[in-house]
């Protein structure tokens, strides 16, 4: 794409997220560089858009620094600008101290500040603004997530002419807990300004028709929405917008060739020797986040030794815990006492050079991600609340040897289509307790079985069959 066409709204297929997916980052001495982007977004929607030739709206990831559109293998990129107010009202303070614990279950109890909302509404107003001139006409435009939820209708007032999705990759909270933000009705106004708004799990769809007739006074389809089928649909002035389940998936077909590439089987093996070949390596791999649950595993584990159901010489617990949020309170507290139930077991089971739990607070690259999934016997995934969770279904497509097993909270969207893993109530602390040394034990006859019924659901049901079957849902031709 050439220069004179970046920034004259040329795109036919724009994304509009919170970030995009490269990361600007600031050396010491002022120079700038662009790194990958973290994340289950961007993981999840970058190959599809680069193969479409697409645009993606977001910010680079550092307040106040103003960047011009640039194209990226394929992908035109155009930064929107947050100055540090508003990463510290819109980000850290509406979308991630109010919405998110909102929205999961209010495991942490929510703040409702009006500074906050005014910023949210302000850069949602940016975003819009930013894929108004990016689009062309009668483009397709794909909004995403519950940080700009006011960007339907906003571009749709701009732009009338776009075709506009929206899709949420957190929870939607039931009616009861949603009913509780003071701004419930300009949230649901601001999402009825896309064609198509998407959910992972038909309840979320259900929900959001219930508030749309409560808050809104619409009139909605009274049938069940499905999965990937039967939307919901209601009118909006002259159009109708659906309403509809569409759970997000990964490149599976990508993981799963990196795992059976040798730079992984060695260093996974490497792994298992570096922890001194234990029986059973048990593995956790998150964002530090208290809706996922780390506390709760390891005091599951922490009792299974001191009850000698688990023997510290025969297994190794390491925990991946990729730093979140660090300027937040409660996040940084929430490490802290990680940290210490770490020490508390280490200190009571570990022998020297052989602690029970390895505590990694550090990102890692995706390689060396799918090394550790090829080496863990045993995936444990016990979120309060996910809107979906990628990391389960990675670790099912790194395993082509058709072992492992897979420990899976019931309350992530992907426990609908796993079913195959020991499912858990990660408050039920003797069910996750069970559930581990079910897990730990398993017959390897039992566990190929199993591993094989998850890998069919993840290999089939990838990422870009999410984003077709989204599109098509919208009625765009950008799926052919």
């Amino acid at each position: 794409m050439s220069e004179q066409e970046i920034g004259n709204g040329s795109a036919d297929f724009v994304v509009v997220a919170n970030r995009l997916p490269v990361d600007l980052e600031r050396g010491p001495d002022g120079s700038q560089r662009w790194t990958a982007s973290p994340g289950g977004l961007v993981s999840a929607l970058e190959p599809f858009l680069r193969s479409r030739k697409g645009a993606w709206v977001g910010w680079p990831g550092v307040p106040g620094v103003e960047v011009d559109p640039f194209s990226d293998e394929g992908m035109v990129l155009y930064p929107v600008t947050l100055t540090a107010d508003d990463v510290r009202d819109y980000y850290e303070g509406f979308s991630n101290a109010t919405l998110w614990p909102l929205y999961h279950d209010v495991v942490e109890r929510p703040v409702f500040d009006r500074g906050w909302w005014e910023s949210y509404v302000k850069v949602n107003r940016r975003f819009a603004e930013a894929a108004a001139d990016v689009a062309a006409g009668g483009a397709t435009v794909w909004v995403q997530d519950y940080q700009l939820q006011l960007v339907p209708s906003m571009l749709r007032e701009l732009r009338p002419d776009l075709r506009i999705g929206f899709f949420l990759h957190i929870p939607f909270p039931p009616v009861e807990l949603f009913m509780q933000l003071p701004w419930r009705a300009e949230i649901v106004r601001g999402l009825i300004g896309a064609d198509l708004v998407g959910f992972h799990r038909p309840g979320g769809a259900q929900n959001f028709l219930w508030l749309a007739r409560t808050l809104v006074g619409l009139e909605p389809s009274r049938g069940a929405v499905g999965v990937r089928s039967r939307p919901g649909m209601m009118q909006v002035g002259n159009r109708t917008v659906r309403v509809g389940a569409f759970p997000i998936s990964i490149d599976s077909a990508g993981l799963d060739g990196l795992a059976r590439t040798k730079q992984v089987s060695e260093r996974a093996a490497q792994i298992r020797h570096d922890l001194g070949n234990p029986k059973t390596v048990l593995l956790g791999v998150d964002r530090l986040d208290y809706t996922k649950g780390i506390d709760l595993r390891l005091q599951a584990l922490h009792e299974l030794l001191q009850e000698g159901r688990v023997k510290p010489e025969d297994v190794t617990f390491v925990q991946l815990a990729t730093p979140s949020r660090e300027r937040v309170e409660h996040y940084q507290r929430m490490r802290s006492d990680i940290e210490q139930m770490v020490g508390r077991i280490n200190g009571e089971f570990s022998r020297v050079g052989h602690p029970v739990v390895h505590y990694l607070h550090q990102s890692v690259s995706r390689t060396e991600l799918a090394s550790f999934y090829s080496a863990a016997d045993v995936m444990v995934v016990t979120p309060l609340r996910d809107g979906m969770n990628l990391v389960c279904k990675e670790y099912v497509a790194c395993r082509h040897d058709l072992g492992g097993a897979l420990v899976l909270s019931e309350f992530a969207g992907a426990a609908a289509e796993l079913t195959s893993a020991f499912l858990v109530n990660p408050h039920d602390l003797d069910g996750v307790k069970n559930a581990l040394e079910a897990a730990i034990t398993l017959d390897p006859a039992e566990g190929r079985r199993r591993m094989r019924a998850l890998r069919r659901q993840v290999l089939t049901h990838d990422v870009d069959r999410w984003a077709r079957s989204f599109l098509e849902a919208l009625g765009t031709e950008t799926t052919s």
